[in-house]
């Protein structure tokens, strides 16, 4: 089995957890990971590690998102998406898309967000979710994240009372899609849910490179770890004396390029050789993989 990371395009109804079993039923390892997980209603991009390239995960700067979502007014449920009970549903059919476009614009650029109660967030060392099946009232404080691209690609009319609007988000890592629903309903003064949600890029990797589980089952592949690792941080190129001395775990002098953040060292040869970042004028190696 090669090294490397799989971006699987999730279905709906399973869980991240699900995903990786079933990766690792196909793989034949159990040295399979994911970076950041989806809930089990979204579908799309998610991005798993096998062999060594799940210790590329956790330095992965996979910071920047998006999503395609459905987001329906008038109702308000537990969840903040249509797995969860309606709460209060008062009629939508008053609102306008200009003030479907005004609420969308004051949730855009930097904003503080309060996480939906239903994630893995923790509050006193118990998740969030734990808490509301429990019946705790609680509150979960406000946090900035960044929406970088919140537009309206449809506004459909569901019945007498409710309204429809397809988006396309692109955010920060740590927004809660569900939560944006949440707050345009209730900036628009009806109340609103998510009822779909695909996310369509995780950092460098686009739904352009995902593969369903059927795909997966009939032909399992790997995108390399040096093309994985070349997408996803800085280059640093070095001639074959520092490739060895590199494998042997020998701190290189860094060249300016490298930085704080994490940058992938590759030999003459193309090979992929470890993560390193710049550290008093050195390449300090986070992770070796020569």
């Amino acid at each position: 089995m090669k090294d490397g990371l799989v971006i699987v395009d999730k279905p709906g109804g399973m869980t991240s957890h699900d995903v990786v079993a079933r990766l690792r039923r196909l793989a034949g390892t159990r040295r399979v990971g994911h970076a950041g997980t989806l809930d089990p209603m979204a579908t799309g991009v998610l991005v798993i590690g096998v062999e060594k390239a799940t210790r590329l995960l956790g330095h992965l700067a996979l910071t920047r998102k998006e999503y395609e979502a459905t987001i329906r007014l008038g109702q308000t449920t537990v969840t903040d998406d249509a797995e969860g009970e309606i709460t209060a549903a008062v009629p939508a059919s008053a609102v306008t898309r200009e003030a479907v476009d005004a609420g969308i614009a004051a949730l855009t650029g930097d904003i503080m967000q309060v996480p939906s109660k239903v994630s893995a967030i923790k509050v006193n060392g118990v998740r969030s979710y734990a808490r509301v099946r429990g019946g705790e009232e609680f509150e979960l404080a406000a946090r900035p994240v960044t929406v970088s691209s919140f537009v309206v690609r449809d506004v459909r009319r569901e019945g007498d009372d409710l309204v429809d609007v397809d988006v396309t988000v692109e955010c920060s890592s740590g927004t809660y899609i569900r939560a944006l629903a949440r707050d345009l309903g209730a900036g628009l003064g009806v109340g609103g849910h998510l009822t779909a949600l695909r996310r369509t890029r995780v950092g460098p990797y686009g739904a352009g490179l995902a593969r369903t589980l059927e795909e997966l089952a009939e032909s399992f592949a790997v995108l390399p770890i040096a093309e994985a690792a070349a997408a996803a941080f800085p280059r640093w190129d070095v001639d074959e004396r520092a490739a060895r001395l590199l494998g042997n775990g020998v701190r290189l002098d860094a060249p300016a390029t490298v930085g704080a953040e994490p940058t992938g060292v590759f030999g003459p040869d193309g090979r992929f050789l470890a993560l390193v970042e710049g550290h008093g004028g050195q390449a300090r190696i986070l992770a070796n993989f020569a």
